[in-house]
């Protein structure tokens, strides 16, 4: 297994740990290390990445496990910000904090069914400005959610920040939705239950003199 794929996988292994101590408030300090573990695997993310393309390490692998292991970390965060504190930390509704988690996962959900279809064609489909942008702002307003509530001790309007910035996080996710559907809808209009054309068989070579027996090539 190359280092891509290690960094990977450790990330994955990183989730079940974050997971605990976001959850395990009897565990002093256990926001602050929960957002240290969150980090740490959100770097892992930008490191496989670019390490793979620079040695050229590009694995099926590591194209397979690198987005699910991102969709699992932000998923497992999102749903755990839900469970404590009845979803106060992301927007002070437990409702509306569940709607706009289940937009998040519905994204990802449509565009992994895309780009598998995309895959099957041997279409390659490059990520977009607006999903960049939607992933720096999602990962920018967990952080702060971990740890909004012992930030707030110092920060009075730290709530409010990081309430806009994930409803900032959640518009672009719709918007870098559509952007992505309308990009790529041909993906499911052109491609969808055709397979590629097969070459078409080469013209038979013409018969020589000799073969023929005449004076005159088959015509």
């Amino acid at each position: 297994m190359n280092l891509p794929n290690k960094l990977t996988m450790l990330r994955v292994f990183l989730i079940p740990v974050f997971v605990f101590f976001i959850l395990a408030g009897f565990v002093p300090y256990n926001n602050y290390i929960a957002l240290a573990v969150f980090i740490i695997a959100s770097l892992t993310d930008m490191l496989d990445g670019k390490i793979a393309r620079k040695r050229n390490l590009v694995t099926n692998f590591g194209k397979f496990m690198d987005p699910l292991a991102d969709k699992l970390l932000v998923v497992s965060a999102l749903l755990c910000l839900l469970v404590v504190e009845g979803g106060d930390r992301i927007c002070g509704s437990q409702t509306l904090a569940l709607i706009a988690i289940i937009i998040i996962v519905a994204r990802e959900f449509i565009i992994s069914g895309f780009r598998l279809v995309a895959s099957d064609a041997g279409l390659v489909i490059a990520a977009s400005m607006w999903g960049k942008f939607k992933t720096a702002t999602t990962m920018v307003s967990i952080c702060i959610m971990i740890v909004v509530n012992d930030l707030a001790k110092v920060i009075p309007f730290i709530k409010e920040v990081s309430l806009v910035i994930f409803w900032i996080a959640v518009t672009l996710t719709i918007v870098s939705l559509v952007d992505y559907l309308v990009k790529n809808i041909h993906v499911i209009t052109d491609l969808n239950g055709t397979k590629k054309e097969e070459a078409p068989a080469p013209a038979p070579a013409p018969v020589s003199n000799e073969e023929t027996g005449n004076g005159n090539e088959v015509q």
